[in-house]
């Protein structure tokens, strides 16, 4: 029987080629686990309204940005959510019901998505005791990405070719000699339909195109539900392509594409009337594509409304405390304490501040404005330590370091990867044998704390700062000093100035590097702001700094300190502590452990500071823990402006503190600086956090007593295959009770002229298009009892336009 043909129009090369490329650029990038830090998965969709971006995404590749109903429901039933936050919302939707009609109306699930996929379709005539062709097609791209991306190298080099044509000629050539997948398959031989494929990308596309009959206005839509269909490799090669080392997407396109081809000219060949059955409905799907998303649009309404009016409560209830706050009292600082601008450390700062006076603290980006990397020396090893949105300009390493001690780091870090490693976890246990076994039985029975082998080394004093000529000179310090000094907006200086980094200290833990510093790629805090003090303590810097407006006095002493945010330990380094100091710090870790134990037990707030700490410092050490600490969950919010405005304000936990002084910023590139660098990053932190939660099937990571590592730190699988998982794991957010982290959009406050804040916001499209598609909240605090909403070149007071 004749395959009837639904479309007779195709698309002419460069159309095909501008489609692929479009669905391609698409894809948010995934960092590695090394380098593990938190992204916006809907970033490069941006410049579309989040509502359409939601309904576009779930309806062609059944991601959800949005938790379903009774979800919303069961906070509107604990109180979280008042009748007049739904009220209030139902006005800036206009929907046309009031709230009792509303909320009787909700659906308590939504109904499961038809994904325009020929595969899924073609599954319909697999048995139950069969693996699916999604299922197989998933199994063999992702173990071929696996093995192809696990070396520093492609498996095979092809000269000549661009990389996505290397991707997927590598891809062909493997699947030419693999008889398995018919066997698996339980199908006649695929050699042939294999062996039909087109040799290159571009033909592929083309004639995929043609001979599924997509048209023009639909390749783009199908494309992204292609790559999407294997979200986690995607990518994975997104950030490939983020860091400039290749352009690969189009080639996991190309092979996805191809099984599509695989399975219809199987059937084709084999059982054309399912083919051709198959065909007329997948046609038929395609082109009710644009109507699917609009239907879909229309089913989410309800959960925006509700989402909105979530957020609306919370904001009205920051807003209530920060606009009624009394300022508490400051006296002179003996001690200035400045930490990253990370959730984690609000609590640490407000209880320093309430036990103390004469202590202040300020937030700053936990990078600190060095914008290095660190190259341990007599190592092969360096890793970034600033945001990823950026590049290092300058490289650190210990000045002096037994070589000796580095070697046996790097062969220490060498073994630490390989037993880390899917194959080589298995093999180094068996050939250990006894020896391991007793080794486990330690590490539970006696469990000690160990670090990342490459921290071991920074524990250093004396550093020395190059750039691609060499060691850098006086000049180049001293402008790097003034820099970081002039985006903390500090000035004056008191006798002790403590910089405070962060990091996370946990065992067995392949998502470590996203409980450490966002703003240092990923990594511990340490290396910062012991280079940031060795300059800032510098004599000669010093004097130089006089100059340009910084004096400090020779009593001062800049104390550099790490922040370890599972137990809230600080560690100060390389100076003595004054006592008392010493005693506040104490105090405070006491509160944070308190204010954070009642997300893992009702019992731990209660217990006695002692064996709360004991609790929370083996959590630490135990390899067995799945929740050493809960990282960012709760963020909500992220506040720029001076202490003086919060400090005495319980926020919680929940919001990101950046100090700044409009007064003193007088062309306003500290702010610009500020909403193009942390609070995009924030946004990214805040989004994967929302994303995990909505979907934590395709944007979160799942079961990490699941995960395994691929080699190169790549990434992890749950259990052996699957695809590639990206995001948080379920343990990371759920306490097995509740989500301990409530999806809420980010709330950032601003203390500024609006007129300087919508000037920077008109220079950058990036800055209106998370506003006016809905991707944050920017409100402006210039005057205490006065907060203002900027929305689509207008301002509002506060939630009088709020959509």
């Amino acid at each position: 029987m004749a395959i009837v043909s639904l479309n007779t129009s195709s698309l002419d090369e460069k159309r095909i080629q501008r489609a692929a490329a479009e669905a391609c650029g698409s894809v948010a990038p995934n960092f590695p686990l090394d380098k593990l830090i938190a992204v916006n998965p809907f970033w490069k969709l941006i410049d579309k309204p989040f509502q359409d971006v939601s309904a576009r995404v779930h309806a062609l590749t059944g991601i959800t940005a949005l938790m379903p109903a009774s979800y919303w429901l069961d906070l509107y039933k604990e109180g979280a959510i008042s009748d007049k936050a739904i009220e209030h919302s139902l006005a800036q939707y206009d929907v046309g019901v009031n709230k009792d009609i509303f909320i009787a109306s909700m659906e308590n699930e939504r109904s499961a998505v038809t994904l325009p996929l020929l595969t899924k379709h073609f599954d319909a005539y697999r048995s139950n005791n069969e693996m699916t062709w999604e299922e197989e097609c998933i199994f063999q791209i992702s173990q071929f990405c696996a093995a192809y991306f696990q070396h520093e190298s492609p498996l095979v080099q092809i000269e000549g070719n661009t990389p996505a044509n290397t991707l997927y000629k590598s891809w062909l050539n493997g699947l030419k000699h693999d008889s398995g997948i018919s066997v698996l398959m339980n199908t006649k031989s695929l050699k042939k339909i294999f062996s039909s494929l087109p040799s290159d990308v571009d033909t592929l596309l083309k004639e995929a195109v043609d001979e599924l009959n997509i048209s023009s206005q639909h390749a783009k839509d199908y494309f992204y539900a292609l790559i999407m269909n294997l979200n986690g490799w995607s990518s994975y090669i997104a950030y490939r392509t983020w860091l400039k080392e290749c352009n690969e997407l189009q080639g996991l396109l190309a092979i996805r594409l191809a099984w599509e081809l695989i399975v219809y000219r199987y059937y084709r060949e084999f059982d054309k009337d399912k083919a051709q059955q198959v065909h007329v409905r997948f046609g038929f799907l395609i082109r009710q594509l644009a109507s699917r998303i609009a239907r879909q649009k229309e089913a989410e309404r309800g959960l925006w409304v509700m989402m909105y009016a979530y957020e609306y409560e919370q904001q009205q209830r920051l807003q209530s405390k920060l606009t009624s706050a009394s300022p508490a009292k400051q006296l002179a600082p003996d001690t200035q304490a400045i930490f990253c601008i990370d959730v984690r450390s609000e609590v640490i700062r407000r209880t320093l501040e309430l036990k103390s006076p004469t202590i202040k603290t300020m937030g700053f980006a936990g990078f600190f404005g060095m914008p290095i990397s660190y190259a341990p020396k007599h190592t092969d090893a360096e890793r970034p330590q600033l945001p990823g949105l950026l590049s290092p300009q300058l490289r650190v390493n210990e000045k002096n370091v037994v070589a000796h001690r580095a070697e046996m780091t790097q062969h220490r870090a060498m073994w630490h990867k390989w037993s880390k490693s899917p194959l080589g976890s298995f093999s180094m246990v068996e050939s250990a044998g006894w020896w391991y076994a007793f080794k486990l039985l330690k590490n539970t029975l006696l469990p000690s704390s160990k670090e990342n082998p490459i921290n071991a080394l920074s524990h250093h004093c004396e550093w020395e700062i190059s750039n691609k000529e060499g060691p850098i000179g006086l000049e180049d310090k001293v402008a790097l000093a003034a820099g970081a000094l002039k985006m903390m907006g500090i000035s004056t200086f008191a006798p002790t100035v403590l910089l405070v980094g962060h990091g996370s200290k946990s065992r067995n833990n392949l998502h470590a590097a996203g409980l450490d510093c966002g703003a240092c790629g990923g990594q511990s805090g340490e290396v910062n702001v012991r280079v940031l003090a060795q300059l800032l303590n510098d004599s000669e810097v010093r004097k130089s700094l006089i100059a340009m407006g910084y004096k400090i006095a020779g009593n001062t002493r800049f104390i550099p300190a790490l922040h370890n945010t599972t137990t809230d330990d600080i560690e100060c380094f390389d100076s003595p502590v004054p006592e008392k100091l010493k005693n506040l710090l104490i105090d405070a870790k006491h509160q944070a452990q308190k204010e954070r134990a009642k997300h893992y037990s009702k019992n731990l707030p209660f217990e006695s500071d002692k064996k709360r700490n004991q609790r929370f410092q083996h959590r630490a050490s135990d390899w067995s823990q799945v929740q050493p600490e809960w990282g960012l969950a709760g963020n909500s919010s992220f506040i720029i402006g001076p202490r003086g405005r919060t400090r005495g304000v319980d926020l919680e936990g929940k919001t990101f503190l950046h100090d700044y002084a409009w007064q003193t910023d007088r062309d306003s590139s500290i702010l610009e600086t500020l909403m193009t660098a942390p609070m995009i990053v924030t946004n990214w932190i805040n989004s994967q956090y929302n994303a995990s939660v909505a979907d934590n099937n395709k944007l979160g990571s799942g079961n990490k007593v699941l995960h395994n590592a691929l080699h190169n730190n790549i990434g992890v699988f749950e259990g052996n295959s699957g695809d590639l998982r990206i995001g948080l794991s379920k343990q990371s957010l759920y306490n097995g009770q509740r989500w301990v982290h409530q999806p809420e959009r980010l709330s950032v406050y601003i203390v500024a002229p609006n007129t300087k804040i919508y000037d920077i916001v008109q220079k950058h499209k990036m800055l209106q298009d998370l506003i006016n598609n809905d991707y944050l909240y920017l409100f402006s605090w210039e005057h205490p009892a006065v907060i203002e909403r900027l929305y689509k070149g207008k301002w509002y007071k506060s939630h009088g336009l709020s959509m």
